[in-house]
């Protein structure tokens, strides 16, 4: 597996641009979901090669701040076959959050309770039982 990013949900894009470019990162991509009314900003190292991201989400309508623990969302891991991986986890008693009915996209919880996004690697695979069917559990 490989760690791709980490999300931190954010009220103010400018100010947290500016205190993440003090730390050494910069913004390596955006995108806006008018649909969703929120943006993505993608940051990476400015001075190393690594592909690990930090994920900015701005959700456009929202003016309170968020609940101390609600800033950080999730941990994202590519996976070779999210099928596979989705039934090694279920094999050691891991809980599939939410099911990868898409072949694409799961999500699990660590033992402390930290959302964990599990995305196939390249294109989507062909979806499966039990997961095609599986509801989702709890938040994710």
């Amino acid at each position: 597996m490989k760690l791709l990013h980490a999300m931190l949900r954010v009220t103010n894009v400018e100010k947290t641009l500016a205190f993440f470019k003090l730390l050494g990162l910069e913004e390596n991509r955006r995108r806006e979901n008018s649909d969703g009314r929120y943006t993505l900003i993608f940051l990476r190292e400015i001075s190393t090669q690594s592909e690990f991201e930090i994920e900015l989400t701005y959700n456009w309508d929202r003016t309170e701040p968020y609940a101390v623990g609600k800033n950080f969302g999730h941990l994202a891991f590519e996976v070779e076959d999210i099928n596979a991986k989705c039934d090694e986890l279920r094999e050691h008693g891991i809980v599939i959050a939410r099911p990868p009915r898409d072949g694409h996209m799961a999500f699990i919880r660590s033992p402390d309770g930290i959302s964990v996004e599990l995305l196939q690697r390249g294109d989507a695979i062909m979806p499966r039982e039990p997961y095609l069917s599986m509801p989702n559990q709890g938040d994710w």
